[in-house]
């Protein structure tokens, strides 16, 4: 395995919102699948690179704080980032922060409550 995390997912009460919304602040595209009969805004990125997916909760996950945080690559830089996440409606949580030698990181709350980590890597926009 050449990553620690392989897959994850964001839960979300409304997959078209959660979809635009992570369009919009990742400058990316989300991809429409159905696994297991549940919609699924898979996130874009390279075959051998670790990905997730937006989906719909359910019962066992609720969108909220307090569960896992994972960090989301920023391909140009944090700041910019942040800034798109803010006009789409998000909430810093914590600002863009110098992690030294390992880059910049910022916490994010997105439009379901997920607090989302945004990380760059040094040589990265700062």
């Amino acid at each position: 395995m050449k990553n620690t995390i392989d897959w994850f997912e964001i839960p979300t009460r409304d997959l078209d919102q959660a979809t635009r919304f992570y369009e919009t602040v990742l400058g990316t595209a989300i991809r429409r699948e159905v696994y297991g009969g549940a919609p699924h805004g898979v996130l874009v990125a390279p075959e051998d690179a670790v990905s997730g997916a937006l989906v719909v909760a359910d019962d066992n996950r609720k969108p909220g704080s307090s569960g896992a945080l994972i960090y989301l690559a920023c391909r140009d830089g944090v700041p910019a980032v942040v800034e798109r996440a803010e006009k789409a409606g998000a909430k810093v949580v914590l600002p863009v922060t110098s992690i030294g030698p390992f880059g910049w990181i910022a916490v994010i709350r997105d439009l379901d409550g997920n607090e989302i980590g945004l990380h760059a890597e040094a040589a990265a926009v700062g």
